[in-house]
């Protein structure tokens, strides 16, 4: 995130030449689904909507215990916002058919608006959980331990629903070297704009820049700060120093 650039045109993020990496609040969600099947059985599959270089990251999702991904790609997906993002994201799952439960990050740490995840659920509707520390599951019943900001709350909801995960739930694996290896006999499908264009559900209008209602005012690069001022010494005459400066900064 620290070499993310703006278009200065369409005020959307340059993806293009960049390296990308998995998002970390994904990967406790990742994590998480894994540690499900190897529990109560099952299968797991990523599904991501980006650009061709995607497909590296959901190798390495495939490598930590994910069955098979599902790479939605094109540049009719381009520029989306996080509705249009949801939208196209929830027509993938509507692809990949049953299912019990989806489990999506907190946020993107590039965005920071955690929208996606519950547009998602809004799309499919399904219930929904969001900050989940804790995850239990028993039958068709789920027990969420929802963060809070002065505590937790627990939840039990329905499957099929979707919950969001935070750091507080795991400790992601790293990738083994049989991991590493397995990846390549794990099936990895991408999906043009053309190969889901015949779902009844799909517009032109509703994906991609064209189906984003968010508009940027402006976008900017902060000015960068000077450097900070060191006082040497704790004695009086130091505190009467940095009471000086902070009164003609007017601080004090």
């Amino acid at each position: 995130t620290n070499e993310v650039k703006l278009d200065p045109e369409t005020k959307t993020i340059i993806r293009d030449g960049r390296q990308s990496v998995i998002n970390p609040f994904d990967t406790y969600a990742m994590e998480e689904a894994v540690r499900l099947k190897e529990k109560l059985g099952g299968t797991v599959c990523a599904l991501s909507m980006g650009i061709p270089a995607v497909e590296r990251l959901l190798r390495e999702a495939m490598s930590r215990g994910v069955d098979s991904a599902l790479l939605l790609s094109d540049r009719a997906f381009a520029g989306a916002d996080t509705l249009a993002t949801a939208y196209t994201l929830s027509l993938g799952v509507r692809h990949l058919g049953d299912f019990d439960l989806i489990l999506c990050g907190r946020m993107a740490i590039d965005g920071d608006t955690a929208q996606v995840g519950p547009q998602i659920a809004e799309k499919l509707h399904l219930p929904q959980v969001t900050y989940a520390a804790d995850i239990t599951k028993d039958g068709n019943t789920i027990t969420v331990k929802r963060m809070l900001e002065d505590g937790y709350m627990t939840i039990k909801v329905k499957t099929p629903c979707l919950l969001t995960c935070i750091k507080e739930l795991n400790e992601p694996r790293y990738m083994s070297i049989d991991g590493i290896y397995a990846t390549y006999n794990k099936p990895l499908e991408t999906f043009d704009y053309e190969k889901l264009k015949d779902h009844p559900l799909i517009d032109a209008t509703t994906i991609g820049l064209k189906g984003s209602p968010t508009n940027i005012f402006k976008s900017f690069t902060p000015p960068q700060k000077g450097a900070g001022k060191m006082l040497e010494g704790a004695g009086k005459e130091t505190c009467e120093e940095l009471a000086s400066i902070l009164a003609a900064k007017h601080i004090i």
